[in-house]
């Protein structure tokens, strides 16, 4: 493996552990908002408050900016799953190009 090599993989590691952390807070996001939604959780205490509020200062943002590109289907927002599948293909690339570069590199 050559000198590129040594500097881009840790690299490459780092960022697929954050899009991996990535992933599980859209996906816990997700599943509190179905479970808020079916009144499966409710959300009245101050620890409870104060977790869907980091919650939604990380995915909103995002969400906002996959909103203005797609709109939503049937009035349902699609904007998580537009989400959780570009997650999923950043992540699986930032693999095969890791494994590439410990291929030819």
């Amino acid at each position: 493996m050559g000198i590129i090599g040594l500097f881009v993989l840790p690299l490459l590691d780092i960022l697929g552990v954050v899009i991996d952390l990535y992933f599980k807070v859209v996906a816990v996001d997700v599943i509190l908002y179905w479970m808020l939604k079916y009144k499966l959780l409710t959300v009245h205490n101050k620890y409870s408050e104060k977790f869907m509020s980091i919650l939604k200062s990380l995915t909103e943002p995002v969400y906002t900016k996959i909103r203005q590109k797609v709109p939503p289907v049937s009035g349902y927002d699609v904007a998580p799953y537009v989400l959780l599948l570009a997650i999923l293909f950043v992540g699986s690339f930032i693999t095969r190009l890791s494994q590439w570069i410990e291929q030819y590199m």
